[in-house]
């Protein structure tokens, strides 16, 4: 791969490059995906856990949102807030105690969010507070995912107008399909198949890239990551423990805590590999 000029850019606090070309340094590997959205981290704050599970159930079929908690109050969703930093918040208006209006005037960060309520009556009242979108329960397919793009636009339009003079970027919310980004130390991260999409575990991050796992396994490097199955390609440097699984596989342990199972005909070619 060549090398090339490259400019420095700054997502949500997190460094990224937008490079020209591509170069491998001996000791990191850079791998070029094209990024087609960060996955953003999202709160459910709702007392009703009927009404939570089921939009988290609907929520599976949009990937590129992370549920990373669930709040039954107002109080308790004001503290997960705050520690947890969400990029959008499904919140509920509604609640015992305190009203979803009542927890947006006590955070000092303002996430987007999108209201979830059985009531109509609070439409014009949850504009004013610039809610992203209103949606009635109970939740539709098609609503949920108007307000996802509600969400894309509307970070789009952050991007635009964060566009400093001379054409450079500052603090872009949301890269572009056609941007070309490189995981740093790419010799520390994995992939997992999400639909059409690969899901990046690095770090903490875990961005969503229009790739195949079949497309991404033509370019790496056969000698650091090994297809464990249809839905993961491991990274071999970051496998903490291998242990004897169903049906002839084996179950990889990663660096982080997670478990991948390696198929049968897999944990052949595993074996061969690792001399075990």
């Amino acid at each position: 791969m060549r090398g090339g000029e490259h400019k420095e850019r700054d997502v949500k606090g997190e460094r990224y490059f937008h490079v020209s070309h591509f170069t491998s340094p001996d000791n990191t590997i850079w791998i070029d995906l094209i990024l087609h959205n960060m996955t953003k981290r999202a709160i459910i704050i709702d007392d009703e856990r009927l009404a939570r599970a089921e939009l988290k159930k609907l929520l599976q079929d949009h990937p590129e949102i992370e549920v990373i908690a669930e709040a039954a109050n107002a109080n308790e969703g004001i503290e997960k807030i705050e520690h947890m930093v969400p990029d959008l918040v499904f919140l509920d208006i509604q609640m015992p105690g305190k009203t979803g209006f009542d927890l947006l005037t006590e955070i000092d960060r303002m996430p987007q969010v999108i209201f979830t309520t059985a009531y109509d009556e609070y439409a014009l009242k949850a504009f004013e507070v610039n809610a992203l979108d209103y949606l009635l329960k109970p939740v539709e397919p098609k609503r949920l995912a108007d307000a996802l793009h509600k969400l894309e636009y509307a970070e789009e339009r952050e991007a635009v107008g964060a566009t400093a003079q001379g054409g450079s970027i500052v603090n872009r919310g949301v890269l572009g399909e056609n941007d070309q980004v490189f995981v740093k130390d790419g010799e520390r991260c994995w992939f997992e198949s999400v639909g059409n999409y690969a899901k990046v575990f690095f770090s903490t991050h875990k961005p969503l890239i229009l790739k195949s796992l079949n497309a991404l396994e033509e370019r790496l490097d056969e000698k650091v990551f090994f297809r464990a199955n249809r839905k993961h390609i491991v990274n071999l440097r970051m496998i903490e423990r291998v242990e004897p699984y169903f049906n002839g596989g084996l179950l990889l342990e990663i660096k982080g805590g997670e478990k991948i199972e390696v198929s049968r005909r897999q944990a052949v070619k595993f074996k061969e590999m690792m001399s075990l």
